[in-house]
């Protein structure tokens, strides 16, 4: 073989190419430093709030911990109770798009669902104050009588239905198009080959699922979720209009007096707030920064772990 033939051959680099290239290298940079500034202006603006008086704010803490903790632990438990009230309809939602529903039926709800994700969080909001939480009083007097007993249920029932429950039911009406749209997507990718080995073994549709359908979209499940999740988390305008803020940490879902989140927390002073109350309320959203990019790092873990086998990779 001669020099020239064992010589690379090597493909014309045209200047669209080269264009297409550096632009995707300019747009997935610009992500990685937008994400970077934002980490570090709150980084920057927060440091005054963890060594600075904070006696200012309303609650009047000792500092900065002690005044954050009530407000991180409120969005992480009406975030988790909005999950476990929406990750179930979803999933049924989705499997009846994908895998019972008429094709008709299937396309006209699908459309519906993607609708009710573009829905305004200040419409939710105003549904769940003038219509969910009167109407839940009942419902939530009953809980008492029934499983007072419990310590979610204890305490006087709020008689306006301004709680952490209700606000837990909005924000799960609000990430349940989310999640049934990624959901129903992952379903449909499933390969055929394995629903119709699945059949063929003499499985229902029910085991079809079960054993083919859901084990493909666990990852995509996952994603969907978490993704749901951020949505709950970062609410601010639904949780500021519908509940009934207090500086404590209370796992009683009906009563007056509940834990306020982040987001709204910082909606209802940040118009008020001047000097280091600005600072506090930044680091607060540091906080919540971090909650966020620990959620998203855990579940983009759970996903690589099934890579292989995803239907959301």
């Amino acid at each position: 073989m001669t020099a020239t033939a064992t010589q690379r051959i090597k493909a014309k680099v045209r200047a669209g190419d080269r264009a297409f290239s550096t632009s995707t290298i300019v747009a997935g940079s610009l992500i990685l430093a937008a994400l970077a500034a934002v980490a570090v202006f709150l980084l920057a603006e927060s440091l005054p709030a963890f060594s600075g008086d904070t006696t200012v704010m309303n609650s009047n803490p000792d500092n900065f911990w002690v005044y954050v903790g009530p407000l991180a632990f409120g969005t992480v438990w009406s975030s988790f109770l909005a999950l476990l009230f929406a990750v179930p309809l979803s999933l049924g939602i989705a499997l009846f798009i994908s895998h019972y529903a008429p094709r008709r039926i299937a396309q006209g709800l699908g459309y519906v669902i993607d609708l009710l994700a573009a829905v305004p969080s200040v419409i939710f909001g105003l549904w769940g104050v003038k219509v969910l939480a009167p109407a839940i009083v009942p419902l939530y007097d009953w809980l008492h009588q029934t499983f007072g007993w419990l310590p979610f249920f204890a305490g006087q029932v709020d008689s306006t239905g301004h709680t952490v429950l209700t606000v837990a039911i909005v924000l799960a009406v609000m990430i349940i198009p989310i999640i049934t749209s990624l959901c129903r997507e992952v379903f449909l990718q499933t390969p055929k080959l394995h629903e119709e080995a699945a059949l063929a073994l003499g499985s229902t549709r029910w085991e079809m699922i079960k054993m083919a359908v859901l084990p493909f979209g666990r990852p995509g499940i996952i994603s969907a979720v978490m993704l749901g999740l951020g949505r709950a988390l970062g609410e601010t305008m639904a949780v500021a209009m519908v509940l009934s803020p207090a500086a404590i940490i209370s796992f009683v879902l009906t009563s007056s007096q509940n834990p306020t989140t982040i987001p709204a927390n910082i909606a209802l002073n940040y118009p008020e707030a001047h000097g280091i109350d600005v600072n506090v309320l930044i680091a607060t959203g540091l906080i919540l920064f971090v909650i966020t990019f620990a959620v998203n790092s855990v579940a983009r873990w759970a996903v690589s772990r099934r890579k292989e086998f995803s239907g959301a990779n």
